[in-house]
């Protein structure tokens, strides 16, 4: 199936963005604190947000620790998988297109901690509920989630809307009979 030019942007246009920052924010968190240590960004944050550095050999969140080489393979299936599917994808399907792009780049900026160095690096620590004492998470992890949460709100919008043109057409054509 062909794509316009500025539909075949999208993935690697939002994938490359998702990794940079991710990336960066990742080194500048490595640099500055020791592994286990937090820095409050602003007081009035200090009830809700930390940076605590913490290394994470599992998945998404801290699940499933020390299963890093596995996830690997995963990475690189899912990685592959986003690329196939979008390169058959119908024109237009801006916010299906952003959704695989940060699943995409979260994924390969979570892939390339785990090759380079053996972990990811995790720092975002939420301390509110429902998330107090939750996992310590990165902006790859957050594109990833974001990325699932977009496309499943698109599919219920999508479920949606089919309801409502097959509830229209059912009134047409029950008026048509009449």
């Amino acid at each position: 199936m062909r794509q316009s030019r500025q539909d075949a942007l999208v993935l690697p246009a939002v994938a490359m963005l998702v990794v940079l920052v991710d990336q960066i924010s990742k080194y500048l968190v490595a640099l500055r604190l020791e592994v286990g240590q937090s820095w409050v960004i602003a007081p009035w944050l200090a009830p809700i947000l930390h940076i605590t550095h913490v290394t994470n050999t599992g998945v998404v969140f801290g699940l499933f620790p020390g299963l890093g080489g596995l996830f690997i393979g995963v990475g690189v299936v899912v990685a592959i998988v986003i690329v196939v599917y979008y390169c058959h994808l119908p024109e237009g399907e801006w916010v299906l297109r952003t959704a695989l792009g940060l699943q995409l780049g979260g994924t390969l900026g979570n892939l390339i901690d785990r090759l380079r160095q053996g972990f990811v690096t995790d720092f975002i620590d939420l301390n509110f509920w429902p998330l107090q004492d939750w996992a310590i998470f990165n902006l790859a992890d957050g594109a990833i989630v974001s990325g699932v949460a977009l496309l499943a709100l698109l599919m219920v919008w999508e479920e949606w809307r089919g309801r409502e043109e097959r509830r229209v057409l059912d009134v047409s054509r029950a008026a048509e009979r009449e």
